[in-house]
Parts: C-alpha cells; structure tokens; sequence
C-alpha cells in the first residue's frame, strides 16, 4: 500500500476529513489533499506527528515509499520554486526598468516644453 492509500485509510478509520486532520497537523485542508492525492509529501517534522496521531512507527507509516518518486516530486517542487523565483526577479527587473524609463522620459518631456516655451516666447 502507497502511502497516500494509507493516509486516506487512517484519516477514514478515524472518521476525520482533510480539513479536521490538518488542524491536527496545523497544515491546510489542501495540503493533506495533495499528500492523498501524491502531488506533494509530508516533510519530516509533518511525518512525525503524523506517527504520533495514528499511534504509528514512522516505519510503519512510510514502509512501501517509493522513494525514487519522492526525490523526483523533490526535484520538481525546486525547479517550479527557481521558476517561481526567476519570474519574481523579472518583475522587480521590469518594474524598476519602467520607473526609471518613465522618470527619464518624463524629463526629456519637461526639457522639450521648457526648450518650445523659450523658443516661443524669446522671438
């Protein structure tokens, strides 16, 4: 049994939904959902308490773990959180572009009025 199978077992035997389980764990109803669903694992401290809730070795709980699986779920949760991060660079990176690109133009703007008004009103 994987242990997503087996967390959805052991919260039903319990008779506890997503949302009641992760108040016990302090994580969101949508995390236990992607740990059910294996888009995402427990991290060590979370696996632990998990243990101690359902009376649970930490063996008992994770035996039959590909752990291949978790190291390539791993592996992608970091390459999306350095995408996430490029991106967020990016944005600080155009944001002060396009500052900096409306503060020069706002003074060529001025110099060209104040150049057109002195061209107009010395003659």
């Amino acid at each position: 049994m994987n242990f997503n199978e087996k967390l959805i077992n052991l919260r039903k035997s319990k008779g506890l939904s997503q949302e009641e389980l992760g108040a016990e764990l302090k994580v969101s109803r949508q995390t236990v959902s992607k740990w059910e669903s294996c888009q995402s694992y427990p991290d060590f401290q979370r696996l632990v308490l998990l243990s101690d809730y359902f009376g649970l070795t930490l063996d008992e709980l994770v035996k039959d773990i590909d752990v291949q699986e978790v190291r390539d779920k791993n592996i992608s949760s970091e390459k999306i959180n350095s995408i996430y991060n490029d991106v967020n660079t990016a944005k600080s990176f155009i944001k002060w572009y396009l500052i900096i690109a409306g503060a020069v133009g706002g003074i060529v703007l001025i110099l060209l009025l104040y150049y057109l008004i002195n061209v107009m009103f010395v003659w």
